[in-house]
């Protein structure tokens, strides 16, 4: 079986040698790098089996982008309030991944029945204290935005976002749509979760009927790091949501 490996990082801004990956399947990390030839050096190594290579890498690429499971970063788990306060704590930015193709919190909407029932929806509808905190933050200067994964057709969970992005962006965020095709063609994980500041990923946890249960905060800076270049890759391969809506040759404008 082939592996799932996911490029963890490299000590090299030249040619990506010596660097780091992970089996996420069995947990697994695979390392690269220049092989130790010397034969007087390899004299010295003990236990090396028939097909095995000794490789040389420097000791912060082990320490910067070798995993850490939950465990051996204290995982720290925030309830929904911690959430939302998150958003008022933020100084600069606060951007989302959402990969999910249903969100049971949406189905639970009033605004979620009349759309299912192809009746008239108040997108514009702005008066919530969701809203308000994002006219508060925004009008500070400070930035939120969104990629939203979207499949070919789109769910109706989907379609539901696609509208209710006018009321996102009415509060002052930045929409963006990907389609599931090229999120899974840059091997995007689908994780949902926000980053606050570059400096804290929160990475969310929905349940088999796609409830959100838990908020895992992390502050581990390799993976902060990681979680941002995922950012950077969506980011640029998507669209503002207004061009995704409007057709293919929107998007390519």
């Amino acid at each position: 079986m082939v592996r799932r490996l996911r490029f963890n990082g490299t000590g090299s801004g030249d040619d990506g040698c010596p660097s780091v990956h992970e089996d996420l399947d069995s947990g697994e990390v695979i390392v690269h790098g220049p092989p130790l030839m010397d034969p007087e050096d390899v004299a010295q190594l003990r236990h090396l089996g028939e097909g095995e290579v000794p490789i040389v890498v420097p000791r912060e690429l082990l320490m910067d982008w070798v995993p850490k499971g939950p465990e051996q970063r204290k995982a720290r788990f925030v309830h929904l309030d911690g959430l939302s306060r998150l958003f008022t704590q933020f100084e600069h930015t606060a951007w989302r991944l959402e990969t999910r193709r249903r969100y049971a919190s949406d189905e639970a909407t009033e605004t979620y029945e009349r759309f299912i029932r192809g009746e008239s929806v108040d997108w514009d509808d702005t008066d919530s204290e969701w809203c308000a905190n994002r006219r508060v933050q925004t009008g500070l200067g400070k930035r939120i935005e969104r990629v939203r994964v979207v499949d070919d057709p789109p769910t109706a969970g989907q379609l539901y976002l696609l509208g209710n992005a006018r009321r996102n962006t009415a509060v002052g965020e930045a929409i963006m749509n990907l389609r599931r095709a090229d999120a899974d063609h840059l091997d995007l994980p689908t994780e949902d979760f926000w980053i606050f500041d570059s400096r804290m990923v929160a990475l969310l946890d929905f349940d088999d009927a796609d409830n959100l249960v838990d908020v895992e905060l992390i502050t581990e800076p390799a993976e902060v790091v990681r979680y941002s270049q995922v950012r950077d890759a969506a980011v640029h391969h998507a669209v503002p949501y207004e061009q995704f809506v409007a057709g293919p040759a929107a998007e390519k404008q």
